[in-house]
């Protein structure tokens, strides 16, 4: 009945229009603003009523008709080349009229944005360089896959047969119905193709999904200033002119897909998670409002939650891109053979699959990024299985790196070649990318002014004599801007800068070479004065400390920096591991006493402070001092690990924050110092910055009262006697950490996760243990009295329970009524 009804106020509405009048002036109006004039209205109300009679939600409605409405006045220019040439010049002045009006409107500024910015075929030629592949002529859909994704809880932690099609998954949240749909979160390590999936997803909802949806694709390293209202912030983030309406937000006739790529890259509040947690709280805020009508994406690395997992907006819905399957391989090597012929893409296939093919390559190709630079080397012929025997995962994937930065350097662009544009041979090129690479780190974002460059090259005699040399043969032309482009980098825009600039195609590019920065770095600071009677190092004390400040004063190590760092010295023959730590630990305390921030008139941090201004890297004295300091302690927690694995090195290379190796004095508060130094600038800087590299770290007797160390990774750590009474510890992983006779009363150990841990002995009085994983962790004699716990923690074979003081007379029972 009610469709009956529906139908014949459809018909009654029709012939209404029939009787709709129009004068001159109103005619002229539907010619120049059809969506705007009577006409024009009255047949969006004609086509919404009709489409919500077959079943269209309303809101979808009036998207459709909106846009309708907009294109219709294609179809009335196309009627007039049936007119007459009389009738044709009579309207002519107003059809120019009309297309003026549509030039300034915001449906002609979203097609626009579409092509240039969505579509693979903007006019733009830098806009096209972003859909190339690295280094090749064809563009990303020629060779991409579409990627699985796994779903994760409200922890992070995969759900049971979750794996989905990323794209189709997007597609159906979109399609679904309900309105404040959760916030899209998706994560994945770097190579794993997330910038790529978001091209990708952007593009398939132009095609399948607009006007109904319509894509806005944001890289967040662009955004300059995050302001407090997170609709000015994506407002300046889209620079188009319908984003500079009023109501581009809440109009009707448009609902968006926003697509923030890379929240790992955001760059405000001296880059700590504190910056990250505050915007994605903003999204998740806008995205729960009931005016909200667009839809949000956020992708970035994992690794950047880190310790903020438990703050996380609860309108998220987490994934985490899958490795490629084999399935989704044999798609890959498909494309991979009409690009490059069958022939190619079958001896590679061969390659992957032949028994001596080592298996952390067969891994390592799981990733689409090290996929095509190995796919691409062995097309060329750069690649041999030889290459990688005996190396680990971190080593295969350095060998990768290190061949293709050969590769380009030497194949892909023949010396001769490179001397005509440049006029530095191969090596020149090298150290120009290894400081290209620590430029881009230190900056915060993926670019780089070429300026910054060459400030720092110039600081280098040799350098410095070079970049003289071929600006006088190029006739006054700064050489860099050809030499930069002999890797993957390309054009940039510097908002600040008049003297361009450049980025790195992958990420990973610019933090492997910035690692081989900081190796050569490393390496002079262990070399001997060969001409010197004494032992005395090249590189005196007071210039080491100056150059430490230069290359770790700009923000935390990343984990990827540290890894790739590590098994470059790995690969080094006869690396002085010793000599290194000891001068490392000598910085170390000395900045542990204020030395550097005190000096009179030689103010490290300072001088380093007002460098990095002149770079537009704006952190205070504060900020260069205390990412110092704990980069270098993120070194010496590196150089432990690694020292414990070597016989010849494990007991003389031995870091504890708290003492100096050999040393008879322990200042047990030493690195609670340091904790409430560094969360001077931001709240957890210490845990968001350190934490990550504290497993198997030597805690032993550590005086860490009230210590903040929210989500750190202390697996394996030695905390046997440290007194750790009401340390701030949720979300942290201890497991099989020796926390033997350690003083945890009141401790917040909310959600952390102690499955193995030894905690014989150790006070746990008042502890809050919500949501704690306790399996297997031994529990003798450790004291449980008024501890907190809910139905969410873990007791699953804890040992020793029975020889525990003062367990809870639930948890008895519980143990015995499972």
């Amino acid at each position: 009945l009610n469709a009956e009804l529906k139908e014949q106020e459809v018909k009654l509405q029709f012939h209404q229009l029939g009787q709709l009048e129009l004068d001159n002036s109103k005619a002229e109006e539907a010619l120049k603003q059809f969506p705007n004039s009577i006409l024009g209205q009255a047949l969006n109300q004609e086509l919404s009523t009709y489409l919500e009679t077959k079943g269209i939600r309303p809101e979808i409605a009036s998207l459709v008709t909106g846009w309708v409405a907009w294109d219709t006045y294609n179809y009335i220019k196309q009627l007039f080349s049936y007119e007459s040439e009389d009738v044709r010049q009579t309207l002519s002045l107003i059809m120019i009229a009309a297309q003026e009006v549509r030039a300034n409107e915001k449906y002609s500024s979203i097609e626009l944005y579409l092509k240039e910015q969505i579509s693979p075929s903007p006019s733009d030629p830098l806009l096209m360089e972003r859909w190339k592949v690295i280094g090749e002529e064809f563009k990303i859909p020629e060779i991409y896959v579409p990627l699985k994704a796994q779903l994760l809880d409200s922890n992070g932690k995969p759900e049971e047969k979750s794996v989905v099609d990323l794209e189709n998954w997007v597609t159906e949240q979109l399609n679904k119905s309900e309105t404040n749909p959760q916030v899209m979160f998706i994560q994945a390590g770097p190579g794993r193709g997330k910038s790529v999936s978001c091209k990708m997803v952007a593009e398939r909802v132009r095609k399948e999904l607009h006007p109904i949806w319509t894509p806005i694709l944001i890289r967040l390293r662009d955004i300059d200033t995050f302001e407090p209202n997170i609709e000015n912030t994506l407002r300046a983030a889209v620079r188009e002119n319908f984003a500079n309406r009023d109501d581009w937000l809440s109009d009707r006739n448009t609902r968006y897909l926003f697509i923030l790529d890379g929240f790992d890259e955001l760059r405000f509040e001296g880059r700590t998670a504190k910056g990250i947690e505050d915007f994605l709280g903003q999204v998740g805020n806008y995205q729960a409002q009931r005016v909200c009508r667009h839809q949000f994406i956020v992708t970035g690395r994992e690794s950047a939650l880190h310790g903020i997992e438990n703050r996380l907006p609860a309108n998220l819905v987490r994934l985490e891109i899958a490795l490629m399957d084999d399935e989704l391989q044999k798609q890959w090597l498909l494309n991979w053979g009409t690009l490059v012929g069958q022939d190619k893409a079958s001896e590679f296939q061969k390659f992957l699959k032949a028994d001596n093919c080592p298996e952390r390559v067969k891994e390592l190709v799981r990733e689409p990024l090290l996929l095509y630079l190995v796919g691409a080397m062995h097309r060329d012929d750069e690649l041999n299985i030889k290459m990688f025997e005996g190396a680990n995962d971190a080593q295969t994937k350095i060998i990768i790196y290190q061949k293709t930065l050969d590769w380009v350097l030497t194949k892909q662009r023949p010396e001769k070649l490179n001397l005509e544009l440049t006029e530095f041979d191969t090596e020149d090129l090298r150290l120009i990318l290894i400081e290209a690479g620590l430029c881009v780190t230190q900056s915060g974002r993926q670019w780089t002014s070429i300026k910054a460059i060459e400030s720092r090259l110039k600081n280098d005699k040799t350098a410095r004599e070079l970049l003289e040399k071929a600006q006088k043969k190029l006739g006054g032309e700064n050489p860099l801007r050809n030499a930069l482009a002999a890797f993957y980098l390309r054009s940039a825009k510097a908002s600040s800068s008049t003297e361009g600039a450049v980025e790195f195609i992958h990420k990973s590019f610019g933090e492997f070479l910035c690692a081989q920065k900081i190796k050569e770095s490393l390496k002079q600071w262990t070399k001997i004065d060969s001409e010197s009677r004494r032992e005395r190092y090249v590189i005196d004390d007071d210039k080491l400390a100056e150059e430490i400040y230069d290359l770790f004063g700009y923000g935390g190590l990343t984990t990827e920096i540290v890894e790739y760092l590590m098994a470059l010295l790995d690969s080094e023959e006869k690396f002085q591991y010793l000599k290194l730590f000891e001068r490392l630990s000598d910085f170390y305390l000395d900045w542990c006493k204020g030395k550097f921030i005190s000096g009179v008139p030689k103010n490290l941090p300072l001088n380093q402070m007002q460098k990095f201004h002149t770079e537009k890297i704006f952190l205070d004295l504060r900020e260069v001092d205390i990412f110092t300091g704990l980069n270098v302690m993120i070194l010496l927690l590196e150089l432990h690990r690694y020292a414990q694995t070597q016989d010849e090195l494990k007991d003389n290379i031995v870091f504890h924050p708290c003492a100096k190796n050999d040393s008879d004095s322990l200042d047990r508060g030493r690195l609670l110092r340091i904790i409430g130094y560094s969360n001077s600038i931001a709240l957890y800087t210490f845990s968001n910055t350190v934490g990550y590299f504290l497993s198997g770290a030597d805690l032993y007797g550590a005086y860490l009262e009230g210590a903040d160390l929210k989500g750190a990774d202390l697996r394996g750590a030695d905390l046997e006697g440290a007194y750790l009474y009401r340390a701030n510890l949720p979300g942290a992983d201890l497991r099989g950490a020796d926390l033997r006779g350690a003083n945890l009363e009141g401790a917040n150990l909310y959600g952390a996760d102690l499955r193995g841990a030894d905690l014989r002995g150790a006070n746990l009085r008042g502890a809050n243990l919500e949501g704690a994983n306790l399996y297997g962790a031994n529990l003798s004699g450790t004291d449980l009295t008024k501890i907190i716990w809910n139905e969410d923690t873990q007791w699953k074979d804890v040992r020793g329970l029975e020889r525990a003081v003062n367990v809870p007379e639930a948890l008895v029972e519980q143990k015995k009524n499972p």
